[in-house]
C-alpha cells in the first residue's frame, strides 16, 4: 500500500487534440520545469501566442495601445455655466422645448401622456390632461371637463395640491395625479 505522500508518478499520454503535451504532477511541481521542455515557447514579460489569442489579442497588436473613442468634452458645459450664473441659454446652450408629462386621473387605468412646453403652468397641464383624457375616450367618463374642478398632486398619496400658477419646469417631476375637487373633500 502506498502512503499519501509516496505516490507513484503517473505518466499521462500527450493530448494532440489540445495541442500541448500533458505533464505529470511531478513535472509541474519540479523546479526544472520550463515551457521550452514542455514544447511551448513563452518569452519573458509577454503572453505567449496561445495565451494572447485566448485573451483576444493577436501577437502583433500586443504592444500597441488601445485608442480611446472621441468624446464631447463640453457636453455639460451649459449646465455648469448656468449654475455659476455665467451663461444664458441663448449663448449656445440648448434649451428644453418640450416636456413629456404623465398624468394619472383618479380611478383611471394608466397615465395620460401630455407633451407641453416647460414655461406652461399647472393650470395648462390640467386643461391639456383633461382634453387628452376625453379625446382618448378613457373610462370612467368624467362628469365635468372643467379644469377648475380638478387639483393636481405629485402622487395619489400627496395631500397638498400644486399651485396652479407654478411653471412645470420648477416642479421637479414629470409624473402627476389628477383628483376631482369633490372627491378630495369627501
Amino acid at each position: 500500500m502506498i502512503a499519501a505522500g509516496d505516490r507513484e508518478p503517473e505518466s499521462i499520454p500527450p493530448s494532440p487534440a489540445l495541442g500541448f503535451p500533458r505533464l505529470s504532477v511531478e513535472d509541474a511541481e519540479s523546479e526544472e520545469y520550463s515551457p521550452e521542455r514542455a514544447g511551448g515557447e513563452e518569452p519573458e514579460g509577454r503572453l505567449g501566442e496561445k495565451a494572447a489569442s485566448f485573451h483576444g489579442r493577436s501577437p502583433a497588436t500586443i504592444g500597441e495601445k488601445l485608442t480611446r473613442p472621441m468624446t464631447v468634452p463640453d457636453l455639460l458645459a451649459c449646465r455648469s455655466a448656468s449654475a455659476g450664473g455665467g451663461g444664458s441659454p441663448a449663448e449656445g446652450c440648448r434649451k428644453l422645448t418640450k416636456l413629456l408629462l404623465n398624468v394619472t386621473v383618479q380611478r383611471s387605468l394608466g397615465a395620460v401622456q401630455v407633451v407641453m412646453s416647460p414655461e406652461s403652468t399647472v393650470r395648462d397641464l390640467i386643461a391639456a390632461a383633461l382634453r387628452q383624457y376625453a379625446k382618448e375616450g378613457r373610462r370612467p367618463i368624467l362628469e365635468s371637463a372643467d379644469p377648475s374642478g380638478f387639483d393636481l398632486h405629485y402622487s395619489q398619496f400627496s395631500l397638498e395640491s400644486l399651485d396652479r400658477e407654478q411653471q412645470l419646469m420648477a416642479l421637479g417631476s414629470r409624473n402627476f395625479f389628477l383628483y376631482p375637487k369633490e372627491a378630495r373633500a369627501r
